[in-house]
């Protein structure tokens, strides 16, 4: 008579290796194609207007507060050196629209300035922010 020689009962796993691969794939993809919100930095009381269009992509924000600051990426902007500064943003992601964020109370003539840097700077798209009337 022959004896069988008793193996051990392989434990059954559960690899994880191709799961993790798959979830590192995904994280890089998305943190790839996520696009990052810029503030302006401050808050701004903005106009209604009942013909407004939600923008979900506005890469250059502009705040212009009720005191006749302009701001731009949490820092506040002499009006001399804006268009220098939306060039160097432009330059940082040319399909970038601007998006200019005025207070009610703030002066009409500092938003043209505002646009004309915008333009001047090469920024063909140039928008301004309202809230939306229900």
């Amino acid at each position: 008579m022959r004896r069988r020689r008793v193996r051990p009962a392989e434990e059954d796993e559960v690899n994880l290796t191709p799961m993790l691969d798959v979830v590192f794939i995904m994280l890089i993809f998305f943190i790839v194609t996520a696009s990052f919100v810029k503030e302006a930095g401050i808050d701004i009381t903005r106009p209604p207007a009942a013909t407004a269009e939600r923008k979900e992509r506005g890469n250059i924000l502009i705040a212009i507060t009720a005191n006749d600051q302009i701001w731009i990426d949490r820092r506040q902007v002499d009006p001399r050196a804006l268009r220098a500064n939306i060039e160097r943003l432009h330059a940082e992601n040319p399909q970038g629209t601007v998006i200019i964020l005025a207070d009610e109370a703030s002066k009409n003539g500092l938003l043209v300035r505002v646009m004309d840097a915008a333009r001047l700077a090469g920024v063909p798209n140039v928008s301004l922010a309202a809230d939306i009337v229900e």
